[in-house]
Parts: structure tokens; sequence; C-alpha cells
């Protein structure tokens, strides 16, 4: 009987080998296209990051595929998009863009199937990939304050903490009007605590700012003890300066950016390999090291003993694209 075992799971092995070899020769025929195309045209919302330069050079030394990058605003490039592909040209080949962006786009037809992506096992939740959209890295939000303004006892434990008396008039914010971090503050504190909490905040008088980096500066400066919500990708820059970002018990906001392939895209081997290798450990600890959240597992515990709590915490919430004029639009009626 036992020999009959071993010789059944000897078969198995034997039978699941060729299937495993298959798949790896599979690939690398996508990796020997990506080569042959030889170019790849990236459109990304990461203005000016040298995080994602580095990944970009990686590549192109790894594959020797050359890499055009097209700086934009998320709604430039969309807009970009929607003309090129409304004329006939399929210029861009990856499309790097926040969840609701991406969203958006997917629902206009901006977008195509992107294949079978090997890493794509590795993500872990809360995010997940599906055949059009790969996560690639994550902006996570908490809270800043100015070291020399708070005291430690002072200090806010909870979302809720900052609804106390004490913080009238001494919160600066992100305007949660518009797009951006401040209106994906507005969604998950409103799914988290309701619509009471931002009519307390409301009370308390918040200042709204859009100049993200200048605001960070204002608490730097001691304008103002408080700042909300503040991206930890930020936090890097600040060295040296009096101020401490506090991820409240209840866990951050995030944000997710995606990877998509450009509908009618030029070099879609070499999109398809990009995405696999964005999702390398070496790849996603470049952008933990500068405080983004990585999608994958096992790159936390490989950054900086400054960053790993903040990174550790749970993830709270995030927008929803279907809900995204409403929810402006509450908060255009809360924050007036």
């Amino acid at each position: 009987m036992l020999r009959k075992i071993i010789t059944a799971l000897a078969v198995l092995v034997a039978l699941a080998a060729p299937a495993a070899a298959q798949s790896d020769a599979e690939w690398q025929q996508v990796v020997d296209a990506a080569k042959k195309e030889g170019r790849l045209v990236i459109y990304t919302a990461t203005l000016g990051s040298p995080y994602h330069k580095a990944v970009v050079k990686a590549f192109e030394d790894k594959y020797g595929i050359r890499v055009e990058m097209l700086e934009a605003r998320a709604s430039e490039i969309r807009e970009r998009v929607r003309i090129e592909q409304a004329a006939g040209r399929f210029v861009g080949d990856i499309h790097h863009n926040g969840s609701t962006t991406t969203w958006l786009m997917m629902r206009d037809g901006n977008l195509q199937p992107h294949g079978a992506i090997p890493n794509v096992k590795n993500i872990v939740p809360p995010y997940e990939a599906d055949n059009i959209r790969v996560p690639a890295e994550v902006i996570s939000y908490a809270l800043l304050i100015n070291r020399n303004l708070v005291k430690p006892a002072d200090e806010p434990k909870g979302w809720k903490d900052i609804l106390d008396p004490k913080w009238n008039g001494k919160i600066l914010s992100d305007d949660m009007r518009a797009l951006g971090g401040g209106a994906v503050f507005f969604v998950v504190m409103y799914d988290t605590f309701g619509k009471e909490f931002h009519e307390k905040l409301a009370a308390q008088k918040p200042v709204f700012s859009r100049d993200i980096a200048n605001s960070e500066r204002r608490v730097a400066r001691g304008e103002f003890p408080l700042y909300i919500p503040f991206s930890l990708q930020d936090y890097n820059q600040l060295k040296g300066l009096p101020v401490k970002p506090l991820v409240p018990q209840e866990g951050r906001p995030y944000v997710r950016f995606d990877l998509a392939t450009l509908k009618g895209a030029p070099h879609p081997n070499a999109a398809r390999l990009f995405m696999n290798f964005y999702l390398e450990p070496e790849q996603q600890l470049v952008f933990a090291s500068a405080g983004y959240n990585p999608v994958i597992g096992g790159v936390i515990e490989k950054v900086t003993d400054e960053l790993r709590p903040l990174l550790t915490t749970k993830a709270l919430g995030t927008t929803v694209p279907e809900r995204q004029d409403a929810m402006l639009e509450l908060a255009k009626q809360i924050y007036k």
C-alpha cells in the first residue's frame, strides 16, 4: 500500500514539473517579446518623484528596455489619453495613477486587460489586483503635530481626540472639499464615525489649504500644532524639523496607486513585464523606505525602525469612486 502511495505521488510530481516549466517558458516568451519591443511609455501622476525614477532606471538596467515617462496631474493624464484614443493615436503603454482616476478610465474604456502577471500572487490584503488594475504602492495618511506645541500627554490617541475644544482654531487641514488627501480623509472619517464627526470637526474651525508642502512647513514653523491629513511619504523630507507623524489607534486612511495597460498599448509585453517588476520585493522596498505602504508582503519588516511602526498600522479605509461626487458635495455643505 505504501509503495502505491509513493508511486502515485511520484507521478503527480512528474506531471506537475512540466506544467511549472511550461509556465516559466511562457513567461520567458513575454520577457523576450518585451525586449524585442525595446520601449515603454508610462503616463504617471507622480510628479517629480525620485523613487519612481529609481525603479524605472532599475528596470531599464535589468532588461535594456528604454522607458519614457510623461508626468502630469491625474486630470491632465486622463484628458490626454481621451484625446489620443479618440483620434486613434495610441502612444502610452502604462497608466500609473490613483485608484479613483484609474476606475474612471476603466469605466470609460481607456484601459485593456494586462494578461497574467506572476508576482500578483504576492499582493496582500486589503490590496488586490484584477485583470485590468494592479496595485502599485499606497499613500497612507496620518496626523502631523508640532512637537514643541503638543506635549506628549496631549498627543491625540484616536481620531476623535482632535475634536477636543483645546484644538479649536488650531487645526490646519488639506481642503476636504476638493480632490486630494483632504477628500480621502473626509470619506474615511465619515464611513468610520459618521456625519457627526465632521459636524463637530467643522465647529473646531479648521483652516483649509491646498498647498500641501507649505502646510507641512507651517506646522514645522509653529503656526499650527496639528495638520490633517499628513501623507507619510512626505516624512523623510521633514527630518530634522520639530514635527512628528502620528497614526491614531483606529488606523490610517489611504489611497492606492494602480498600474494599468492603456487601450491599444504599442508595447503590451513591456508593460506587462514592468508591472511584474514593480511587484518585486526590491522595488517595493524603494517605496516603503520612502514612506509609501508596499502592496506585497515581507517588505515593511526591512524599513527603518522610525518608519516601520507607522507603516504597520491598520489600513482604516479609502475612497469609493462611485461616491466621489456625492462626498465632495457633502463636504461643501458641512465645511462652509
